[in-house]
């Protein structure tokens, strides 16, 4: 069949996209584009806010709209968390989060017989891990390890845990294979993904965490740069820096989730950290890496803050002088506690954001200016228009003149910053 996926939301989604796409051609089907026309359509959908639920809904219109008598499937976490509105949207196979091979059969189920198939569980009694083919369909530079699943933090604004259910992870030994595995197929850089990648390994039994997983992946594999997904802030702590700092091949990029820095609406958010907690984490890192990116996710207009409250927050991002940020205004997520709070009108919400993304550009611009004058090791992705860009292992953005460097690493001397990217030479 010629078949066409569509994903929307967080890098999990994207993973789980790739390996979806892997176990098709190895089935013998065809993809083709989502525009295009096609035997049979996947949308990969997300719930994480009332919005990605619109934009679910849409493309699975859209995807009926494309073919009429094509099979239309939704799976992933809209389709898991509101399987009647899913359900009402004409889709020929509802699946949720789980058993993604399974999911396949069941496309293939419905276009043979021409059938409608729902197929979903309750998420919250899941217990195992699924194994994913690790990897991507570009070209062979950075890769993705999906290592956890699950979610207990039941944070008011959120509803991911009753998507994706308790904490599961992926074996150490299956870990190991997976990572040589990609080693032996020319990537040079593994980004380590998942829900909640901090909760790695409570579900493996005691004395089981992410920086033992880190340790295994430098050993199997030191010549593959690794890098980290979000981090919670708790789980830096003194004897997690000292351990990760002594692996040369982890990239000194850590983002760490923030949401707020004012402690009255990080307790809204039902967040198991506050403001004091956060500033050690950045402290700790600080002292154990060389100047390391630390990078951050902010809410604004959450319910109930004050203006007081967003000035706090203000202060705070500056304190932390952060590498760079991503900013949302507050969207509100039916089914969540939040949702039931008082709301901050839509234009405060926006003004706020747009004023905190003017201090996030100051502070990227300072932290990048830092970097002018030294050398970076730069692992190159693609081609500019005049020559090669790729990233550093603090996740600046690099351009060089030099054409022809993809899934190169190589030594660059940094000449320039224009705030947003930085600008060198390579050295021969």
């Amino acid at each position: 069949m010629r078949i066409a996926i569509h994903t929307l939301g967080c890098k999990v989604n994207q993973y789980e996209t790739q390996a979806l796409e892997q176990e098709l051609l190895r089935r013998g089907h065809e993809l083709v584009d989502f525009e295009s026309k096609a035997d049979a359509y996947i949308v990969n959908t997300c719930s994480v806010t009332a919005v990605s639920d619109k934009k679910s809904r849409q493309m699975l219109r859209r995807a009926r709209a494309r073919n009429p008598e094509a099979v239309v499937a939704a799976c992933g976490c809209y389709s898991q968390t509101h399987p009647d509105e899913a359900a009402a949207l004409d889709v020929d196979v509802l699946a949720g989060t789980n058993d993604r091979a399974g999911f396949l059969d069941l496309v293939e189920r419905a276009a043979a017989e021409k059938t409608h198939i729902v197929h979903l569980d309750d998420a919250l009694r899941r217990r195992e891990f699924e194994v994913l083919p690790a990897g991507g369909m570009a070209a062979r530079t950075r890769a993705m390890l999906k290592v956890e699943d699950g979610c207990v933090n039941f944070c008011s604004y959120c509803i991911i845990p009753y998507a994706r259910g308790p904490v599961r992870s992926l074996p150490l030994a299956e870990a190991e294979r997976q990572v040589r595995a990609l080693a032996a197929e020319g990537y040079r850089e593994l980004v380590l993904t998942g829900i909640e990648i901090s909760s790695y390994g409570k579900d493996l039994g005691p004395g089981v965490s992410l920086i033992d997983l880190l340790e295994l992946v430098c050993r199997t594999a030191p010549d593959l740069r690794l890098r980290l997904g979000s981090l919670e802030p708790r789980t830096v702590t003194p004897a997690f820096c000292e351990r990760a700092a002594r692996l040369p091949s982890l990239c000194p990029h850590f983002h760490l989730s923030l949401q707020s820095g004012c402690d009255a609406t990080l307790r809204r958010m039902n967040r198991r950290y506050d403001t004091a907690r956060y500033l050690t984490s950045c402290e700790l890192l600080r002292a154990h890496f060389d100047d390391p990116a630390i990078t951050t996710d902010l809410i604004t207009g959450f319910p109930g803050e004050t203006e007081a409250e967003f000035a706090e927050t203000l202060a705070f991002i500056e304190r932390c002088a952060f590498a760079d940020m991503h900013i949302f205004p507050y969207s509100v997520r039916p089914g969540t506690r939040a949702a039931d709070m008082p709301q901050v009108e839509k234009a405060v919400k926006e003004a706020r954001a747009a004023r905190a993304a003017a201090l996030a550009r100051e502070l990227q611009a300072d932290y990048l200016g830092r970097c002018v004058g030294r050398t970076l090791s730069v692992l190159f992705e693609g081609a500019e228009t005049d020559g090669s860009a790729g990233h550093a292992p603090n996740y600046a953005e690099v351009q060089v003149a030099q054409p022809g460097l993809q899934n190169q690493v190589r030594p660059v001397r940094i000449t320039r910053s224009d705030g947003q990217r930085l600008y060198g030479e390579v050295m021969e």
